[in-house]
């Protein structure tokens, strides 16, 4: 479990596409405190450790999850929201987000809104009725809040802070996200019997 708090930008170090992709990771992360086998949120993407060095560790990721995220497009240089799993009575500064991608949204527009940027992403048709204005979803693996929705298209506001240290400063429209609606609405839409 995660919290869509982003603690470092990591940077693809390495990527090799053999039966599962394994992906090397450059990160800030003390990794001598991270074990093998450890969950580590990339992009959203929960991933585990399978080997680690000082300032890098690697994953691998099934033909599945390169489907339904964005990770298929990774390559040396690409720059990786992380965050550490929780640890029972870590503070929730987000909202809960299990690092399970439910699908890829794409930024629509960018435009200024005082210091901060508002950001218009189309979310995918299945995917689109579970997100409410005052929700919360997970982009990349940032916890935001909505501000708006309009069909499958919804925008939220990225504050300075977060530009700066997330992936979100150096995104432009076109630029595809993974996507993680909140947990609370996939399990009430599944108690209504809407899914």
């Amino acid at each position: 479990m995660f919290t869509g708090i982003i603690t470092d930008v990591g940077r693809v170090r390495a990527v090799e596409r053999q039966g599962d992709t394994r992906f090397t990771v450059e990160t800030v992360f003390a990794m001598e405190t991270v074990p093998i086998g450890a969950s580590i949120a990339n992009n959203g993407v929960c991933l585990t450790v399978v080997e680690k060095g000082p300032g890098w560790f690697a994953v691998q990721a099934s033909a599945e999850t390169l489907s339904k995220t964005t990770l298929g497009g990774w390559a040396e240089g690409t720059r990786v929201n992380l965050e550490r799993a929780l640890k029972v009575g870590d503070e929730l500064g987000g909202h809960i987000v299990s690092g399970h991608v439910d699908g890829v949204a794409t930024v629509v527009d960018i435009r200024a809104d005082g210091e901060s940027k508002r950001f218009t992403f189309e979310a995918p048709a299945t995917l689109a009725k579970y997100i409410a204005s005052k929700g919360s979803v997970a982009l990349d693996g940032v916890s935001l809040t909505v501000n708006e929705v309009d069909g499958a298209r919804f925008g939220v506001n990225i504050i300075p802070h977060t530009q700066d240290a997330t992936t979100f400063g150096t995104l432009k429209a076109g630029d595809r996200v993974n996507l993680e609606i909140d947990m609370l609405a996939r399990y009430v839409a599944r108690l209504a019997g809407q899914e």
